[in-house]
């Protein structure tokens, strides 16, 4: 009989399986001592020498629901050129956690913030990374602005990088966004209080819909993975409910992979991480599940063909395309941070189809980010590089392994709150598709609810992208089991 949820310590759960896969979650002595140093003398926002005053622009954020920690706010203008001007700022946690401290050394280690859905475990320590370097609503921060200009059809053009004071005049949330932007909602409260937001919003939505156009012209992958979170009552998990991609994540998305290229660009000169994602290894698995549906891809991997096909089979299958997207994710492959020296290229970003990309948007985040940050702005006051080849090629190798951990603690925190999910309704039968063919056994995902497990019973012969209809046999909260068998 499975486990009920009432007798289990998810956070417990949560904290044990992070010290399994390489993580601490707990901050040390020193790190709460140099918190406590700085929010006694925090570094003053002031504008001088290289350091721009924006705070009069509109600037707002768009994130989850219940984000504190913001790492970037964004603002549109028309110069009149015909052209649209963009401005990212990325929150400056540089400014707060120097080189070699105890909280860069934390973080240096952990390498992430990991969501555990039940419990956040913080890369930064909260006060910093929620509060004084988080981009808070009404609040003055530094920047690292990143600006680039955009045609009319969504070619990135001219751009800049430079150092800034901004401050978030609305700090809005992805869902209520984004159904006010596709029209199926009101707008929200600061969003219908101020018309000028209101055109804000839609020239930004505007110019990411031309990014994002012009991107997969190029051959990004369009691709849909929607995320499973918990829903609690009484702080008991009573279903996993799915967070789909909107306009208002997409305008995010766009404006994030615009404004990393535009980083990476400036970074070429000197030594710095990259992060790619290889051509597939299992190209040949790929074109055989695209000629099930009657589409012939090419022999060698084309990004650009691939993205034709998922294009087509989103708007021909809509309600199943998010599991037609991760089963292509499953066999492209997951990406890495390597070191990239100047005049050595790096084998560039299979799934965006580009091959200068960088991750430097979210430092209150992922330690590469910060690091991108400090080298950043080391090159805009003229001073020498601050990392090593030899020591950014070891970050870019830990950011890659924690990044793995990261992802398998959030999975394996996902089949838990699942099974608490799911623990009545065993003999419950469901549309499945497989994910995974390991040497541990066979996955499947539910399409509604989507929820992962194993088929116990009936997985030979299949691959991932099979269709099945499978029956839920047994649930095991204590581990996160849920078994399935093929119907």
């Amino acid at each position: 009989m499975a486990k009920s949820s009432s007798h289990l310590d998810l956070q417990a759960v949560a904290k044990e399986i992070m010290r399994q896969r390489g993580f601490d979650p707990d901050f040390s002595h020193a790190v709460t001592q140099q918190v406590a140093e700085l929010l006694a003398h925090p570094p003053s926002v002031s504008v001088d020498g290289d350091v721009r005053d924006l705070r009069g622009l509109l600037w707002s954020s768009i994130d989850n629901d219940d984000s504190r920690d913001l790492d970037q706010v964004e603002v549109a203008e028309k110069p009149g050129n015909g052209d649209t001007k963009i401005r990212v700022g990325i929150a400056d946690v540089d400014a707060f956690v120097g080189r070699q401290t105890a909280i860069d050394q934390h973080a240096a280690r952990e390498t992430t913030t990991v969501y555990a859905g039940v419990r956040n475990f913080p890369m930064l320590p909260e006060p910093l990374s929620t509060d004084r370097s988080s981009l808070l609503e009404n609040q003055d921060r530094f920047a690292v602005v990143v600006e680039f200009s955009v045609d009319g059809d969504g070619n990135v053009g001219a751009s800049d990088v430079y150092r800034a004071v901004v401050r978030n005049h609305a700090q809005l949330q992805y869902n209520s966004l984004g159904e006010w932007l596709e029209g199926t909602a009101a707008a929200p409260a600061k969003v219908a209080a101020s018309p000028g937001l209101q055109a804000q919003l839609h020239l930004q939505n505007e110019v990411a819909q031309k990014l994002r156009n012009q991107r997969y012209k190029r051959g990004a992958l369009d691709l849909q993975t929607d995320e499973l979170l918990p829903l609690l009552l009484n702080n008991e998990v009573v279903e996993v409910v799915q967070q789909e991609k909107n306009q208002a994540t997409e305008l995010i998305e766009d404006f994030m992979i615009a404004a990393n290229g535009v980083v990476a660009r400036r970074l070429e000169k000197v030594s710095s991480l990259r992060r790619i994602v290889r051509e597939p290894k299992r190209w040949d698995r790929i074109v055989e599940l695209a000629a099930r549906y009657g589409e012939r891809l090419p022999a060698e991997p084309d990004s650009k063909a691939l993205n034709a096909f998922l294009i087509k089979r989103k708007a021909a299958d809509p309600d199943h395309f998010s599991d037609l997207s991760l089963a292509v994710i499953k066999l492209v492959g997951m990406g890495e941070y390597v070191l990239e020296r100047p005049g050595e290229p790096a084998p560039g970003h299979f799934g965006l189809a580009v091959q200068d990309y960088t991750h430097s948007t979210a430092p209150n985040r992922r330690f590469a980010d910060v690091v991108a940050q400090r080298i950043l702005k080391t090159l805009l006051a003229g001073k020498p590089n601050p990392y090593s080849d030899d020591e950014l090629a070891a970050i870019a190798s830990n950011c890659t392994e924690k990044g793995d951990a990261a992802r398998k603690v959030e999975r394996d925190m996902a089949k838990r709150l699942a099974a608490v999910a799911m623990q009545n309704r065993t003999g419950a039968v469901f549309d499945a598709v497989v994910t995974g063919v390991t040497s541990n056994g066979t996955f499947v995902r539910a399409l509604q609810p989507h929820v992962e497990g194993l088929l116990a019973q009936g997985d030979k012969g299949l691959d991932v992208g099979d269709r099945l209809r499978v029956k839920l046999i047994r649930t095991d909260v204590q581990h996160g089991y849920i078994d399935f068998a093929k119907v």
